[in-house]
């Protein structure tokens, strides 16, 4: 740990949607190149990183369910699209000079790793970006669940999920005018007020195993290395 960082070990959740930029579909590649830039500035002040990226830009298995698929089927779909952007994150990384590994809970031997736990925490430990695909390899459980689970798995000090708005609401800040902005909440407030900001089981994961998590604004440079300073930048939501 850097003696300006509070955290030893983060797992960075990014949204498929995250990287479509201010297109309708697919990877920006100025998107996923500033990400990597970050990534890799953080890294260097000495904090280890796991990264769970979602597949919404690609597919959404809730979605293509609503359009009449089998939603084991979807949810299988969006998986994949989750390695898609994984090995699209690792390039981005790589461009820049830094190491990254893709592990998929699907094992797609020819194109990544599988997760395994001990081999995870070993690429963290040597340096490595380790890049966390197809969800936790179970239909019906979100990248969100899949992000708490891997912050748990590698012992992960503080998840951070990366959002386009800079904090838990009470409620949809671009319907609602008056919607307040929380600075802290505790786990059980989010899911008793229903706040739509992760899925109740992630939400219960972390509460579970007292992981504390903070909501941002992704797109406002430099947010993610001064919550790595200790700024109190978003929403944290701890034990309280």
């Amino acid at each position: 740990m850097g003696s300006s960082t509070h955290y030893r070990r983060i797992l960075l959740k990014l949204s498929g949607e995250a990287l479509m930029g201010s297109a309708d579909y697919g990877i920006d590649p100025t998107v996923i190149g500033r990400l990597a830039d970050e990534i890799l500035e953080i890294q260097k002040e000495g904090v280890q990183i796991g990264v769970v990226i979602g597949g919404g830009n690609i597919f959404r298995g809730a979605g293509l369910q609503a359009n009449g698929m089998d939603r084991v089927t979807g949810d299988h779909m969006g998986m994949l699209a989750t390695v898609m952007n994984a090995l699209a994150m690792q390039d981005a990384l790589e461009k820049r000079g830094g190491e990254a590994r893709v592990m998929s809970a699907l094992p797609i031997h020819d194109v990544c790793e599988d997760f395994i736990r001990r081999r995870a925490i070993r690429h963290i430990e040597k340096g490595r970006v380790a890049l966390f695909a197809a969800g936790t390899g179970n239909p019906f459980f979100t990248t969100d669940s899949a992000a708490a689970l891997r912050a748990i798995e590698i012992g992960a000090d503080l998840l951070l999920k990366a959002t386009k708005v800079d904090g838990i609401y009470s409620a949809d800040p671009a319907r609602h005018a008056d919607a307040k902005r929380y600075d802290h909440l505790t786990y059980d407030q989010v899911i008793e007020r229903k706040l739509a900001v992760m899925d109740t089981a992630a939400i219960a994961l972390c509460r579970d195993q007292r992981l504390p998590m903070r909501i941002y604004d992704m797109g406002v440079a430099d947010n993610l290395k001064r919550i790595i300073r200790g700024e109190a930048i978003g929403t944290l939501v701890d034990p309280g």
